[in-house]
């Protein structure tokens, strides 16, 4: 029974620590894994207050006194793959949650739009720090008109590809 118990705190650890950061991977030079720990080392970005909307423009939640980092600016360390940089508009990136759901953003989007301007990684809602909570490191686009649609929680990887 003690192994047992063990185990269990040791596999907990495990998953926790995998629900408090990201992978970033694919067509660049490095994979790198970003923690909620590394998110503390970037500018701090707020929202008073967003409406989730689903697909249909109706209100399914509230979050409050959301802080977080831009995505680009994590992205910044990231190398992507390319001779040239007008090759970066080929680039997309699929972020994806530990439940499998994924949305999708290109490389225009993120670093040459004002929705990019936006686009955040939340660390704390209401003060409350987003690691060990349930939804873990949360990714959101405050500009979406149907924000509910690129809300993604626990947020574990963002793949980044070349289009074809």
């Amino acid at each position: 029974m003690k192994y047992f118990t063990i185990l269990f705190v040791f596999l907990t650890v495990i998953l926790q620590a995998q629900k408090n950061s990201v992978t970033v991977k694919g067509d660049i030079d490095k994979t790198v894994t970003v923690t909620d720990g590394d998110l503390k080392k970037y500018p701090v970005h707020e929202v008073k207050s967003i409406d989730i909307l689903n697909h249909k423009m109706e209100f399914k939640k509230n979050l409050k006194n959301l802080k977080g980092v831009l995505l680009k600016d994590v992205l910044s360390q990231v190398s992507f793959n390319t001779p040239t940089p007008k090759e970066l508009s080929t680039f997309y990136l699929v972020c994806r949650a530990e439940d499998g759901y994924k949305v999708v953003y290109s490389w225009n989007e993120v670093f040459n739009t004002e929705a990019g301007d936006h686009v955040m990684l939340i660390t704390s809602e209401n003060g409350v720090p987003t690691s060990g909570t349930k939804e873990g490191i949360t990714l959101i686009t405050p500009e979406d008109r149907a924000t509910g649609r690129r809300y993604v929680k626990n947020l574990s990887e963002i793949v980044i590809k070349k289009a074809d």
